[in-house]
């Protein structure tokens, strides 16, 4: 499985964020052709019990690199990655992970 991981740093006004993140974005998202699995992670501090830098963290497996290839080309993906990058540009970092069973 691969997985396109967004990890969000602390907004501002964690209401605004939390309205268009569950209200407007996961729903575009969730529309993507080939997407199998979307996991959403509020995160609510560190080990030492400190409040984190980090806010929210999303993983979305896909059965393979050709397959999350192919759903990047949608108008779905677009229409997402379009939104994440005008309500949290400043504030998402975007990676791509593979699932190691070990």
């Amino acid at each position: 499985m691969i997985k396109m991981i967004a990890l969000y740093k602390q907004p501002e006004d964690k209401e605004k964020f939390d309205e268009h993140y569950y209200n407007v974005h996961s729903p575009i998202t969730a529309k993507i052709p080939g997407l199998k699995k979307m996991e959403v992670t509020k995160i609510v501090g560190t080990p030492m019990g400190k409040e984190s830098e980090y806010y929210l963290l999303c993983e979305m497996y896909y059965e393979s690199h050709e397959a999350f290839k192919e759903a990047m080309k949608t108008d779905e993906a677009k229409a997402s990655g379009k939104d994440v990058m005008q309500f949290a540009g400043d504030l998402v970092t975007m990676m791509i992970g593979e699932e190691v069973n070990e």
